[in-house]
C-alpha cells in the first residue's frame, strides 16, 4: 500500500514570512469592510430585483446571478478570512 504524505513531510511546502502585526490586523479591517460592504451592497440588489417587476428581465437575470454568487461570497469567506488574521494564523486545523 502507498504511504500517505502530508503536509509535514515536505520541507518548506508552505513558506511563511513574518510580517508585523499591525499588517494582520489592517488587513482584518479591510476584510470586514469589504465583507460587511458586499453583503450589505449584494443583499439590497437581491431585494430590488424580487421587489420590483420592471427589473425583472432576461438581461437582469445576469446580475442577479453574479449578485447572488458575490452575496454567497461574502457571507461565508469574509468571516473566515478575517477570524484568521485576527488570530495570525489557520485557525480551523488541518482538515478545515
Amino acid at each position: 500500500a502507498p504511504q500517505k504524505m502530508t503536509v509535514q513531510d515536505v520541507p518548506d511546502a508552505f513558506p511563511t514570512v513574518d510580517v508585523p502585526d499591525h499588517v494582520h490586523y489592517t488587513i482584518g479591517v479591510v476584510i470586514l469592510i469589504v465583507g460587511i460592504t458586499g453583503t450589505l451592497g449584494n443583499f439590497l440588489v437581491i431585494y430590488a430585483f424580487c421587489r420590483s417587476r420592471s427589473l425583472q428581465t432576461p438581461a437582469n437575470l445576469f446580475i442577479i446571478n453574479l449578485a447572488i454568487s458575490d452575496f454567497l461570497m461574502s457571507i461565508t469567506q469574509s468571516p473566515v478570512f478575517f477570524t484568521n488574521t485576527l488570530h495570525k494564523r489557520w485557525i480551523f486545523g488541518e482538515k478545515g
